[in-house]
């Protein structure tokens, strides 16, 4: 193994951040979401080091019935009822990451939706999460995110019974979800072994095609369809499968949430990038500057645990540290119809080959 490249210097398109404030008489294509906020998405997420300190002093906090709680930063919290039946807990919420307001609503809900599915869960019950700039933005655009949320929550039959709103400078939305498991079907990231498959369930690219879409508005459909597609299927695959491990690839990258799967379990890790799927469009936004500050800011908090082998560039590396907004599952073990993308392995750290 050799030490990984240090990063140079590219061309990083930026844009700066002026709130405006927007008639309502507006038609749609004259109010881009995205740029009433300076973040976008999972990459608007506090930087995992700077999260980690601050919440440094609370973990611990436990009870004989806490199966899952902040010791390990997994996706979601989960407290156990009875011997067969635990409740799954999460909130999840970001600024927008696309313009179409239905389609952010859709994305987010997704997104919280995922958390419980990281675990297992089954989800029972949603409440949405809303910030919104009322004297800036139409009321009747909080309702289409509030509709793409609901329609993707009524695909697995989960209700959304309620939830709380501010008025906010920045457009915010998310939900909390209370999911159920069996606690013998828990998967958790604290739980891989090594010598096993690692699986990813989406392409990668996801920061990269979100960040285009801030600076330029152009669309991509195939990152829409990937950021709605839930994580149920994959979920209930790996638990059919009596598998333990898996955490959903968000705002930390696949690196990131990699790195606090392998610290949690006491593993290392060897991922094959050429293995790893990326969509098609992300590459040519990678070349052309597109990378969000978030996704550099995972490489940098990753690299110290991080080896590169031969062949391996900084761009391979920031497309697996790419902020991803409603990723796939991580699952240590294999899963019919999902790629392969590496192993674990005993000791510790992560190596790119």
């Amino acid at each position: 193994m050799v030490a990984s490249p240090a990063r140079p210097t590219r061309p990083i398109r930026s844009v700066s951040f002026y709130p405006r404030t927007v008639s309502a008489t507006l038609t749609p294509p004259d109010r881009r979401l995205t740029s009433y906020a300076r973040g976008g998405g999972c990459a608007c997420k506090i930087p995992p080091g700077e999260l980690e300190d601050a919440v440094r002093g609370l973990v611990g906090q436990s009870g004989d019935d806490v199966l899952v709680g902040l010791d390990s930063g997994d996706d979601a919290a989960v407290v156990r009822l009875r011997d067969d039946l635990a409740v799954v807990s999460t909130a999840d919420f970001f600024t927008p990451v696309v313009d179409d307001a239905y389609d952010w609503g859709r994305i987010a809900a997704a997104n919280a939706l995922s958390d419980v599915y990281a675990m297992g869960g089954q989800p029972v019950v949603a409440i949405n999460l809303v910030g919104w700039p009322r004297g800036v933005l139409p009321m009747e655009l909080m309702t289409e995110v509030l509709r793409g949320g609901v329609d993707v929550a009524g695909e697995v039959g989960c209700p959304v019974i309620g939830g709380h709103t501010i008025d906010d400078p920045e457009p915010k939305y998310g939900m909390a979800v209370t999911g159920v498991i069996d606690p013998k079907d828990l998967l958790r990231n604290d739980s891989a072994a090594a010598g096993l498959p690692l699986t990813l369930t989406k392409p990668l690219g996801l920061g990269l095609l979100n960040n285009r879409h801030k600076r330029t508005g152009e669309v991509f459909p195939e990152a829409i369809a990937t950021m709605v597609q839930l994580n149920r299927d994959a979920s209930a695959a790996a638990v059919a499968a009596g598998l333990r491990a898996a955490t959903d690839v968000t705002g930390f990258g696949l690196l990131g949430h990699l790195h606090k799967m392998c610290r949690a379990s006491g593993v290392g890790a060897v991922i094959d990038r050429q293995a790893v799927p990326v969509l098609d469009a992300a590459r040519v936004a990678l070349r052309e500057g597109f990378v969000p500050g978030g996704s550099c800011r995972n490489l940098d908090w990753v690299r110290p645990h991080l080896s590169a082998g031969a062949g391996v560039t900084e761009d391979d590396l920031l497309i697996l540290a790419d902020a991803q907004t409603s990723g796939g599952l991580l699952v240590v073990g294999e899963l019919p119809g999902y790629p392969v993308i590496g192993h674990t392995v005993a000791g510790a750290g992560i190596e790119v080959r």
